[in-house]
C-alpha cells in the first residue's frame, strides 16, 4: 500500500499542473499567442538543460547496451502499437480512413516525455531519467517517421528534419562530453545555471499541454465516440502494457531501462498527436477521444501499473 502512495503521490502533481495549464488557459492568462514562444523557449532551451543535467556524467548512458536497446525499444513499441490499433479500427467503428489513420497514430504514440520523466525522477534517479532520454530518441524518430507516414499516406522522408532538433542535439553533446570526459572540467556555475533551468522544463511543459487540451475539449464529443475510447484504453492501458512488462521481465538490459519500460508501459496517449492530427488533416475529434480517454483512465491506472510492474520486474 505504501509503494502505491507514492507512485499516486508522483502521479497527481504531474496531472495537477496539466490542469493548471487547462485552468489558466480559461482564465486568458495564457494566450493561444504565447504558445508558440513558450514551446520554442521549452524545446530549444528548457528541455536541453534539464537533458544536459540528467546525462552529463551518467554511468548509465555509457553502457552500449542501454545505447542501442533504448532508442530500439521506443521505436520498435510506436511501431507495434501503430499496427495493432490498425487491425482493430473496425472495433472502434471507424470506416473513415483519416479517422482511422488518426487513431492508429494517438494509440501507437504513448506518453514518453512529459509525464514519465517527473515520475523517472521522484521514483527512481536521474541515471533511470538519462536511459528515458534515450528512449526519447527512438520514438521521436517514429514519430515523424512511421506516424506522419500513418497519417498521410505518403513518404516520411520528408520529415527526417523534424528529428534532428534541439533535444536530440543535447543528448548527442552531452554523450560526447561524457565520452571525452570534459563533463568533469565544465565550471560549476554553468552547471547550476543548467540545473535551475533544467528544472523548469517540466512544469512548463505541463502547462502547455493543458492549455492545448483546453483548445481542444469541443472536438471530444465522447457521446458519438465511446467505442473509439474503449478499444483505445483495451490496447494503450490493457494489451500494450502486458507486452511492456514481459519485456521489462526478461529482456537482458540494464535496471535503469527496466525501469524506464514498466513506467512507459503505465502511459496514457501523448497529446501532441493532437496537434499532428489538424496539421496533417487527420481526425482531431478522435484524436481526443483517445488522448483524453486514456489519460482520464490513467489517473487510476499509472500509480497501479507502476506499482505492479516494479514488483513484476523485480525493480
Amino acid at each position: 500500500m505504501n509503494e502505491f502512495l507514492t507512485v499516486l503521490g508522483a502521479v497527481l502533481p504531474v496531472f495537477g499542473i496539466a490542469a493548471a495549464g487547462l485552468v489558466i488557459r480559461k482564465l486568458n492568462w495564457l494566450t493561444e499567442e504565447a504558445d508558440q514562444s513558450l514551446l520554442r523557449v521549452s524545446v530549444n532551451l528548457l528541455l536541453p538543460c534539464l537533458i544536459f543535467d540528467s546525462t552529463l556524467g551518467n554511468p548509465a548512458l555509457a553502457r552500449v547496451g542501454n545505447l542501442v536497446l533504448a532508442p530500439l525499444f521506443g521505436y520498435g513499441t510506436v511501431a507495434v502499437g501503430i499496427v495493432l490499433a490498425l487491425g482493430l479500427r473496425t472495433f472502434a467503428g471507424l470506416k473513415e480512413r483519416s479517422a482511422a489513420r488518426t487513431f492508429a497514430v494517438c494509440v501507437g504514440i504513448y506518453n514518453y516525455g512529459y509525464i514519465p520523466l517527473p515520475l523517472a525522477l521522484l521514483l527512481f534517479d536521474k541515471a533511470t531519467a538519462g536511459v528515458l532520454f534515450l528512449l526519447m530518441t527512438g520514438v521521436e524518430t517514429a514519430l515523424w517517421t512511421l506516424g506522419v507516414w500513418t497519417l498521410t499516406g505518403g513518404s516520411p522522408g520528408q520529415n527526417w528534419r523534424r528529428i534532428l532538433n534541439a533535444p536530440l542535439l543535447a543528448i548527442g553533446l552531452a554523450l560526447g562530453l561524457n565520452a571525452l570526459g570534459l563533463n568533469a572540467h565544465l565550471p560549476a556555475p554553468l552547471l547550476t545555471g543548467i540545473h535551475w533551468l533544467g528544472q523548469c522544463a517540466i512544469p512548463m511543459a505541463l502547462m502547455l499541454i493543458g492549455a492545448i487540451v483546453a483548445d481542444h475539449l469541443h472536438e471530444f464529443h465522447s457521446h458519438a465516440g465511446w467505442r473509439v475510447i474503449g478499444v483505445a484504453v483495451l490496447l494503450r492501458q490493457v494489451a500494450l502494457p502486458i507486452g511492456f512488462l514481459l519485456v521489462a521481465k526478461y529482456l537482458p538490459a540494464s535496471v535503469e531501462l527496466k525501469r524506464v519500460i514498466v513506467l512507459e508501459a503505465a502511459m496514457p496517449a501523448a497529446v501532441f498527436p493532437i496537434v499532428m492530427a489538424r496539421h496533417y488533416q487527420g481526425d482531431p475529434a478522435t484524436a481526443m477521444r483517445v488522448v483524453i480517454g486514456t489519460s482520464v483512465v490513467g489517473l487510476v491506472t499509472i500509480p497501479i501499473l507502476c506499482r505492479f510492474g516494479m514488483q513484476y520486474g523485480g525493480l
